[in-house]
C-alpha cells in the first residue's frame, strides 16, 4: 500500500496478512452468523485494517485506493457457493425462490454489519480520543459490505447459470466489475488479468462504487445507537437494490445461453 513504510522490506508479510484479513472477510459473508460473532468479527477486521497502515486511511484519495486495493486482494478468497451446494444448503427452492433467498440473506448480512459497525462506533462516542479510529471502522465496514455483494453476485449466476470465469484472479476482477456496474457478467468476455483491469477505466468505476459506499457508511458514525440503525436500514437497501437490478440482468443473459441441467 502506497505509504505503508511498516511493510517496506518485509516481502512475505503482506501475504500473510492478505490471508488473515480474508479469512475474516470470508467469516463475515456468512449466512446468519449472531449479531455478537459479527461484532467480533468487524472488531477483529478493524485491528487487522489498523495494522496494515492506518496513517494514509485519514487522506480520503488515500482511503479509497486502500479500499479499492484490499477489495481486490480479498476479492479471490470471498467463498461462492456452487448451484450443487446452493441446493442443498436451501432444499425445496426454484431458481426465483432460491434468488430470493440469496437477495434477503445478503441484505440482511450487510445490515447486521451496518449495526455491528454502529455498536462499535457507539462505544467510540462514549471514549472521545477513540474517535481517531473512524476512519479505519468506516474502510473495515465498507470492504466486509463489499465483500458480502460479491458473494451474491458470484451464487446469483450460479443460480443463473450463467459462467464465472475459471481462476481466482479472473473471477474477482469479473465480480469487481459486476458490482461496480451493477450488471451480470458477460461470459463472452475474454479473461484478463488483475492487474490490467484494474488499471483500466473499470478500476475508476470500482474506486467511485467504493466512495459512493464509503460515504454512505459515514451514518455508522452517529451517536449511540442511532448510527447502527440507519447504517443497518441503508446496507439492507443498497442490497437489495443491487440483488433486484443483478438478477433482471442475469435473466436477460441467461435466456441467451444453452440451458444446462442444474
Amino acid at each position: 500500500m502506497p505509504g505503508g513504510g511498516a511493510d517496506a522490506g518485509r516481502p512475505e508479510e503482506p501475504d500473510a496478512d492478505a490471508e488473515q484479513l480474508g479469512a475474516t472477510v470470508a467469516a463475515l459473508t456468512e449466512d446468519d452468523i449472531g449479531p455478537a460473532r459479527r461484532r467480533q468479527l468487524l472488531t477483529r477486521l478493524v485491528a487487522q485494517t489498523r495494522a496494515r497502515g492506518i496513517a494514509d486511511l485519514y487522506k480520503p484519495k488515500a482511503a479509497i485506493r486502500w479500499m479499492t486495493d484490499t477489495v481486490a486482494e480479498v476479492a479471490p478468497r470471498v467463498p461462492i457457493r456452487d448451484l450443487a451446494t446452493l441446493r442443498k444448503h436451501f432444499p425445496g427452492l426454484d431458481d426465483e425462490a432460491l434468488a430470493e433467498r440469496l437477495i434477503r440473506n445478503a441484505a440482511r448480512t450487510t445490515a447486521g454489519v451496518g449495526a455491528a459497525g454502529g455498536g462499535v462506533a457507539a462505544v467510540e462516542w462514549a471514549v472521545t480520543p477513540t474517535l481517531l479510529s473512524a476512519p479505519v471502522l468506516l474502510a473495515a465496514e465498507t470492504v466486509a459490505v463489499v465483500a458480502v455483494e460479491l458473494k451474491l453476485i458470484g451464487e446469483l449466476h450460479q443460480v443463473h447459470r450463467v459462467p464465472l470465469p475459471p481462476g481466482g484472479a479472473q473471477r474477482a476482477v469479473a465480480l469487481m466489475h459486476s458490482w461496480a456496474t451493477q450488471r451480470g457478467i458477460n461470459p463472452m468476455m475474454p479473461g484478463v488479468g488483475v492487474s490490467a483491469v484494474l488499471g483500466t477505466a473499470a478500476r475508476r468505476e470500482l474506486r467511485d462504487s467504493l466512495l459512493r459506499r464509503f460515504g454512505r457508511n459515514l451514518t455508522t458514525l452517529g451517536p449511540f445507537l442511532t448510527g447502527a440503525a440507519v447504517a443497518g436500514y441503508l446496507n439492507r437497501r443498497a442490497t437489495r437494490t443491487l440483488g433486484d437490478q443483478l438478477r433482471k440482468d442475469l435473466h436477460f443473459q441467461a435466456r441467451a445461453l444453452p440451458r444446462k441441467n442444474p
